[in-house]
Order: C-alpha cells, then sequence, then structure tokens
C-alpha cells in the first residue's frame, strides 16, 4: 500500500511515493523511516564491529531503513585478554535475525581479512554502497605502566583498521555513484583525558583521517564523516571506564545513568539507536563530508 508524504516546496518541488511501515505509528520518525525504506532499498552497507554494542545499534538503523547490511566481526570464540565483552559468535548469529541482514568473520588489522570481507559483501549482494569503520577497542592507564603490546593493539584496531578497511573498499565504492564512509570516532578524539592516550590518540587520528580521505576521495563522489559518541551505555563504558562494585546489571545499569546524568547537559546517556540515526544521516546527506559529529548531549562542544 503506498500513500504520498508532501514535502515543502522549498524543499522539494514533488512528492514522493512511499511505503507505510507502521500504519498505527505516526510522527517524524516514523515518516523518515517509510522515506528512507524507498530511497534506501537498493543500498548495501557493509559495518564493521557490528555484531554488537553501537556497531548493532548502527546495522539495525540501516535495516530498519530497507538497506542490505553485511554485518563484518572479529567472532571470537572466547572474551580474549581484554577486561570488557567483545563480540562472539554467538551474537552474530543472533545479529542475522534482523532481516537483510548477513555476516562474516574480520579482522581489521589484517589486509586479507578486510579484502574477504568486501568480496563476501559484493558476493552476497552485488555492491557496496556505504562503508561503516566501526570496529573498535579501549585500554587506559598511566602512560607509565601501559604495555607496548596495548597501545599497538588499540592503534592497529582503532586507527589502521580505518586505513585498511577503507583501502579495500574504495574500487567497490567508486563504481556506487551515492558512496559513503562514516568512521565511527570519539569525544575523546576531540579532548585529551588522563589516563586515555592511546584511546585518544587514536581516535584523534580516526577524524584526521576521516578528514583527509573527505578530501582526497571527494572526486570520486565518496563522502567521508565521523560519529564521535558520547557517554553510551555499551560494555566498553560498563565493564571497562566506568567499573562498578557490583555484578547486578540493573544496578549497574542505575549507577551508570546517574553518574552521566550529572555530566551531560541534556542530563541522559546516548543510545546505540542515537549513533545508528546519526551514521544514516551521515550516510544520506548529499553536501556533507568531513565532518566528525558529536552525538553527546552536549558534553562536547565546538
Amino acid at each position: 500500500m503506498c500513500t504520498y508524504l508532501s514535502i515543502p516546496a522549498g524543499l522539494v518541488l514533488t512528492l514522493y511515493p512511499v511505503m507505510i511501515i507502521r500504519r498505527e505509528n505516526v510522527g517524524n520518525r516514523h515518516r523518515y523511516q517509510a522515506l528512507g525504506k524507498y530511497i534506501m532499498d537498493s543500498r548495501v552497507v557493509l559495518v564493521t564491529g557490528g555484531a554488537r554494542g553501537i556497531g548493532l545499534g548502527i546495522v539495525k538503523a540501516f535495516a530498519r531503513v530497507g538497506c542490505k547490511v553485511m554485518i563484518a566481526d572479529l567472532g571470537l570464540e572466547s572474551e580474549g585478554e581484554w577486561n570488557y565483552g567483545l563480540s562472539n559468535k554467538d551474537a552474530m548469529d543472533s545479529a542475522g535475525e534482523l532481516g537483510e541482514v548477513a555476516s562474516c568473520g574480520l579482522d581489521v588489522t589484517d589486509q586479507a581479512s578486510c579484502e574477504s570481507a568486501v568480496k563476501a559483501t559484493i558476493d552476497r549482494f552485488g555492491q557496496l554502497d556505504i562503508l561503516i569503520n566501526n570496529a573498535g577497542v579501549v585500554q587506559s592507564g598511566p602512560v607509565i605502566d601501559f604495555s607496548e603490546a596495548d597501545w599497538d593493539r588499540v592503534f592497529a584496531v582503532n586507527t589502521k583498521g580505518i586505513f585498511l578497511m577503507t583501502k579495500a573498499a574504495i574500487p567497490a565504492l567508486g563504481k556506487s555513484g551515492d558512496a559513503a564512509i562514516v568512521n565511527t570516532a570519539s569525544i575523546a578524539g576531540k579532548k585529551g583525558h588522563a589516563n586515555m592516550s592511546a584511546y585518544c590518540g587514536s581516535k584523534f587520528a580516526a577524524v584526521g583521517i576521516t578528514q583527509s580521505l573527505a578530501f582526497e576521495l571527494a572526486p570520486m563522489g565518496i563522502r567521508v564523516n565521523a560519529i564521535c559518541p558520547g557517554i553510551v551505555g555499551t560494555a566498553m563504558w560498563l565493564e571497562h571506564l566506568m567499573p562498578m562494585n557490583t555484578t547486578d546489571t540493573e544496578e549497574k545499569t542505575q549507577t551508570f545513568e546517574t553518574n552521566v546524568s550529572q555530566q551531560i547537559p541534556l542530563g541522559r546517556p546516548q543510545s546505540v539507536e542515537d549513533m545508528g540515526e546519526a551514521a544514516v544521516y551521515l550516510a544520506t546527506a548529499k553536501n556533507v563530508t568531513g565532518i566528525a559529529l558529536s552525538v553527546s548531549g552536549g558534553i562536547e562542544m565546538n
């Protein structure tokens, strides 16, 4: 069933047929989703680190507006040596229940793995239009106690990973005609913090890489932007950046929300859904490139 969405004449001089997604719901959000479904149902998105947390929020946002999505993630069988949960195979399998979504293994620090993820996407869906460089890790501590191995791993995933994935994806994105890259940076890539030199450094680098790529790839019609999440209640925050003396999930969540409400001007934490909406916006904004968009409730303003 189709209906028609009236757009102000000053913006668009026509009416667009759109599919009704949820008849019982109204409001700008659902009208936007319906319009997005109409516009984006032929576009293919590759999301690195897409099996959980912010990545999964981004996957859902693109699936909701009709995109075909490839989740590329590490798919660890165990949590490894880091002190917060990374993705695992069960998370990747459950993400496949979202809709027109597929998954493949990916190590963003390995060039062959990045090339394989792009190939898997094209083999499955026939093209690649949007690359979301979301895979990331964090480790904190005073520089004097920080191991070289931890430093190298943070930069390998958060910085080198963007380089390798972008390099692998450029040939396919160049054929799209409407291509975009969105990198997940951080508000920690705009302001340094004590005991966070590796993470902040890697995210400052992510912002710089985003700006350089925006210039470099503009002649190919590829837009490049970054999102800078604020304080999001993912495993990275709950299990590492804001440790608590409790194992009760509900208590941890309540403590987290209380703490961030005192730090954020808007008085609430950010969500993975917020990041998904920001990524969809940046992937569809035709005249926006080279920006690092803070989605932080006002905790970072510049």
